[in-house]
Parts: structure tokens; sequence; C-alpha cells
């Protein structure tokens, strides 16, 4: 048995006697001086009484230390029987994790033996033999223990060898720490949370997008009928799930429905889009609707802005689908399906008159694209520079990067007698040429970090905004005017389109008329690919300002090293899961190994058997990847999930950080997935 000694204040208390003996010498040297008989009398005195407290100390000193455990023992015994007793289960584990001890209740609720001395990780495997060395004071984790769920209080026990003023008596050896653990039962508390938020009110906006084109094209015996079909369908859907449905206008709804059954909205990915697409009461075209969904907000005014804005986002992509914005994240379902082209030309009047004002209150112009431009970006800041030249506003394109594809129409736009010399600069002229009275306008894109300059948007509050892709995450916030429509074949089809509105007069030169039709070009794959009446219509329009085909053929000739380069990048492809062409673009000896990845992923698709393809190119410590499908594949769902977007069969990303061999494999993983999910249909 370790030997018992007495510490703290216990233990000077047990020395005193014996410490004031050196006083009692000083008053005996004292009294020496004055009388010696006495000093000597008082010699003995002190001799006798240090002789008294040494037998008093060895005699009694068993027995007090008796004593002292006795009542230790006695204290600790009701101290442990209130632990054994105690309503909230509590335990002790050693420094390794090992149970030392545990209450009734602890061994309740657990199934445990009370002798149980296994580590606690085989009871509760979330809590690890490194956390329990590493606890912090009062830790808190919760986890789930059979039906129930508890809230594990974890706190260190240490025993250190320093001494301490409050310890009385202690055995000399050395130890460690033992950690008590509690545990709360909080599962109905998690039921009432859960239930609290299952309850709260979710709103959504509904449009039906097409509503005017249906409508105007069914007899008018058939319209009330088409109106009260749609309405039944909306209406019976969300009362199914305890909605509450009101028409607000025409083609506009509002639902109020529970959090509880968002989840099986997306669990059947908003199947009312496709239910209204059976409704035929003699209309032509398919009804299709747009769904915003609000949720994650603080209040219910935040949430009906989160709803609002989700469906600006649903009508910005194309419309058929559902948006869902959750605070920051935004969720899509039902962008499967085709973009419908508007056949009126109704909105790129009212875009056009409202450019008109908004140029019309600015000192100059400036204008770009996505990083690194291609033809459609800059035909389209071409199309914006005749629109500011008709009112006599300065016009400037920020370009960083001049490709290989693109110089053609930069030189020959350059080289035109009266363009002035600052006409291409860079950001950083840019940045020093902007100021309150400067228009910025973005064209084909809607990302703010996509753009070549994101520095200058946050320098102005005067943005623009004309894009043909489907809207995600990342944009532009608070333009003063947006434009994007997701159905146009191109940018530069939206903006010949809103040249005809702009002025009467305005003048667009041959040459300004090839970039534009030349973007057009390119973004069609050659009028092949995503093209409408409008798309042709553009063409007709650009065609009778001058735009020639034979000239922009010339322009958009290629060297032989990039054709070379797309050659090998079909040549080296790799097919996945017989249906999914795979392939890398060497960007070495190439000035826009981009441009060349993107032509390559168009030629994959004329491969027999090919649904999709993926080019990925490594280039300015970036990996770009152009997506290509050409019906049946949603490659802008693809990309998304990756951090891209694009269209239905046109899409794209850029990823950093990542080697192409991870983001290869990563293509691969997704596909797996999705295949998997059912979100692609081989």
């Amino acid at each position: 048995m370790d030997e018992l000694s007495y510490k703290g204040k216990l233990k000077w208390y047990m020395a005193a006697p014996i410490l004031v003996t050196p006083l009692f010498l000083l008053g005996n040297i004292y009294v020496y001086l004055y009388d010696l008989e006495a000093g000597l009398i008082m010699t003995g005195v002190i001799v006798l009484y240090v002789l008294v407290m040494l037998l008093f100390f060895l005699r009694f000193r068993r027995r007090m230390g008796e004593a002292i455990v006795d009542f230790a023992v006695r204290y600790g015994t009701v101290q442990k029987e209130l632990l054994d007793k105690f309503q909230i289960p509590y335990a002790l584990l050693d420094s390794n994790g090992r149970f030392l001890w545990m209450n009734q209740q602890f061994s309740t609720v657990t199934g445990l033996e009370k002798h149980y001395r296994k580590s606690v990780e085989s009871v509760f495997p979330t809590v690890t033999t490194d956390m329990i060395r590493n606890v912090e004071e009062n830790q808190i984790i919760n986890i789930e223990f059979g039906e129930q769920k508890f809230a594990i209080h974890m706190q260190r026990i240490g025993f250190e060898n320093e001494e301490s003023e409050n310890e009385l008596i202690g055995f000399e050896h050395e130890s460690n720490h033992m950690t008590a653990l509690l545990l709360f039962d909080i599962t109905e508390l998690e039921e009432v949370r859960q239930e609290n938020v299952d309850l709260k009110l979710v709103p959504a906006i509904i449009y039906i997008d097409n509503y005017d084109e249906i409508v105007d094209k069914v007899e008018i015996v058939k319209k009330s009928m088409l109106t009260a079909v749609i309405d039944r369908k909306i209406t019976a859907y969300f009362q199914a799930m305890d909605g509450i449905v009101e028409k607000i206008e025409k083609d506009k709804y509002f639902v109020a429905f529970q959090y509880r059954y968002l989840k099986k909205l997306e669990e059947n990915r908003f199947s009312l889009l496709e239910e209204v697409k059976s409704i035929h009461m003699g209309n032509d075209s398919d009804v299709t609707l747009s769904i915003g969904v609000g949720v994650g907000a603080q209040t219910y005014t935040e949430s009906l802005e989160f709803a609002s804005a989700a469906i600006n986002i649903a009508l910005g992509r194309g419309g058929s689908q559902a948006v869902i914005k959750d605070g920051k994240s935004v969720s899509y379902y039902g962008i499967h399906g085709k973009e419908v082209e508007k056949n009126t030309r109704v909105k790129a009047r009212v875009k056009a008159q409202a450019l008109r004002e908004v140029m019309e209150t600015k000192e100059n112009v400036l204008v770009m694209g996505h990083a690194i431009s291609d033809i459609d970006a800059f035909g389209a800041a071409v199309g914006v520079a005749v629109a500011a030249r008709e009112l006599g506003k300065k016009s400037q394109i920020i370009l960083n990067t001049i490709t290989t594809s693109l110089r053609p129409l930069v030189d020959a736009v350059m080289n035109q007698e009266d363009t002035p010399e600052d006409f291409i600069i860079n950001s950083e002229e840019a940045m020093r040429v902007v100021n309150d009275r400067t228009m910025v306008m973005v064209v084909d894109t809607n990302r703010a970090n996509y753009t070549e300059c994101p520095e200058i948007l946050r320098r102005t509050e005067n943005i623009v905004v004309f894009d043909h892709h489907r809207q995600g995450d990342g944009l532009i916030l608070n333009p003063i005017l947006s434009y994007i429509e997701p159905y146009a074949s191109s940018t530069c089809e939206m903006v010949a389109e809103v040249l005809q509105y702009f002025s009467e007069r305005i003048q667009i030169r041959p040459l300004e008329a090839d970039c534009i039709y030349a973007g057009m070009l390119i973004d069609t794959n050659n009028f092949m690919a995503k093209t409408g009446v409008r798309t042709f219509e553009a063409a007709a329009y650009l065609r009778r300002n001058g735009a020639d085909m034979t000239r922009v053929r010339k322009m958009l000739r290629e060297n032989m090293q990039a054709y070379k380069a797309r050659a090998e990048v079909v040549r080296n492809a790799e097919v996945y899961r017989d249906t999914f062409a795979i392939s890398v673009c060497d960007s070495s000896n190439l000035e826009s190994p981009t441009v060349v990845g993107a032509q390559a992923a168009n030629e994959l698709l004329d491969i027999t058997g090919i649904k999709a393809s993926f080019v990925l190119t490594d280039f300015q410590k970036k990996i770009y990847i152009s997506a290509r499908s050409i019906d049946e594949i949603d490659v802008q769902m693809i990309m998304e999930r990756m951090g891209g977007g694009g269209h239905l069969n046109f899409a794209g990303a850029q990823i950093e950080g990542k080697t192409i061999e991870e983001v290869t494999a990563e293509i691969r993983e997704l596909l797996d997935r999705l295949i998997e999910e059912g979100e692609i249909v081989l």
C-alpha cells in the first residue's frame, strides 16, 4: 500500500508544533542573557516539549490518518451512492477510453452490464479514443443510439502531481486523467425542433412560360377550358400536399405549403412540370411552367424574396423548370427539356429601348465578354459599339487575350480608318477609364468571375448584361438592365435583334455585320445546332446590312497546327461506357487551345454511338472543359455539378487546383453517379 502523506493546509497544521520550536529557542537565548538559572530551566522545558510533541506525533499519526481516511471513505460512499442513483446516465472512462465505472441509469439506457470494461468506441462508434485523449472542456457531441438521440457531454478530470492548497492527503504515485461522460436524451427535443421546421410555410411562385403563345392559337370556345384544366392540374398537385394555391394573374400563381413536403417535391423532381405538358385542348405546343421556391430564410418576407429570385433564375434559364433558392445555394429541377423558342419579339424591342435609355445617360461605354473571349463575345461587343456610335458615345472593348481564331476579326476591325487606337483595351486600362458616368456592358456570360475584368464590376453600379446562357451560381448582382435568353442561339443573335429596334436609321457597316454574323455561325456550328426561326431572321438582317459569307469564312479559317491538334484530340479520345467521348487537348504550341478543344468536342459528336463529348484543356493554370451533346444528354446539368454551366447541348466549366487526371476521374465518377441516380438514361 502507498504511504499516506499529508498535503496542503493539513500538512502545515500537523507540523506547526514542531515549527514553533525555533521561536522558543530564540526566547531561551534572550533569557540566558538576564538569568542563567532561568535559562537552564527554560531549556529543559523546551526539550521536554519537543520530546512530548514527537512522541504524540509518532503515536497518533497513523490513528489520525485512519480517521481522516475513514471520513473520506464515508463521504465518498455517499457521493458514489448519489452518482449511482443519479437519474442522468453517467460514466467514467480512463485515458484510453475504456469504461471504469457507470451508474445504474447509464447501464439501463445503454443495456450494458455495470462491470463492462471495454472501449467506449465499441458502444458509440463516433466517440473515438483520440477524441477522449484530446477532449476539450465540457465538449458536446450529438449521437444516435438505437431509436434515440443523445447529446454526450464529456469533461476531462485530471489528476496532477502538483500540490494544491485544497488537497489534504494523497498517495505518492503517478496518475493521468479520467473522462466523465454524461448522456442527455434529446430525442423529444429533436422531434419538436424538426416538427417546428417541417411546419414552416414555404412560398413558391409559378409562371406559365408560354401562356400567350398557347392561348392565342386555341379556339375561343376552348380557351376557358384550357386555362381551367391548367388551374386544376396546378391546384390538385399542391393540394395533395396540403398546399394553398392562389391565382394572382392570368399566368401567375402563388403557392404556400409546409416544408415537410419539399423533400417529396424534390424526389419526384417536380413532376408537375411534366404533367402540364400532357394538356392538349387544341394547343399545338406543350404547356410549360417555371417554379420558384424560397427556403432557408429567417422571415417569411425574406423567403418570398428568395422565391422571387428563384423564379427569375428559372425564367432566365429558359423556363420549364423549378428552382429552389436556399439561402446562397440554388438547386435546379426539370432542366432536361429543350428551351422553348419565343416567336414574339416584344421583349427584344423593350430591351432595345431600355438599353438606349441607359446608354443615353452615360458618357462612355465599356464592353467585355468572358475571359479568353470567343467570336460570339467579340461579335456581340462590336454590335454594342455600333449602338454606342449611333448615340455619339465613346465605346471600348475590354480584351486581355486575343486568340488565333479571334485575331483576324480584331485585325480587320482595328484596320478600319475611323477605328480609334484605344478601341480595344486590357483590364488595367479599363480600370483607369471607368467612372460613375461609365456604362459597363457584359456580353456572352452572366457570371461575374468569368468576365475579362471582374474587378470593374465592383467599381460601378451601371452594369448591363446580355447573355444566352442559362443562369447559375455566381451571377452578376443588381445590373440596371439584364437581358438573358437561353433560347437564343448566341449573344450575337440577341444583339442583332436589339439593333433592329435600337434606331430606325442605325448603320451597320459590312465588316461589323461580318463580326456579328461570325459569332452566330460559330455558336450554331454552321447553323446546325440550336437554331430557330429568329436565328435565321437575325442572320437575314445582317446579310441585308452587308455581311458576306465568303469574307466570314476566310476570317474563320485556322492554321495547320490547330487543325492537326484538333485531329489529335479526336484520335486519342477515350470512349467511356460506349457512349461518352473523353479526350485531352494538349495546349503546348497552341495559341488558343480552348478554342481547339471546343472544336474537337463538336467533331467527336460525328462519331456513331457518341452521345456526349468532353474535351479537357490545361491552360493558364486552369482546366477548361468543353462539353457537347446532340439531344439525348444534358451536358449543362453535368457541367453545373462541376461548377460550370451553359446550355442543354453546349456547356463547359473552368476548374482550378486540380490536374487533368483528377478532373478526368471526376467526370467518370460523376457520369457513373448520374446513371445510377437515373439522371442519365443510356
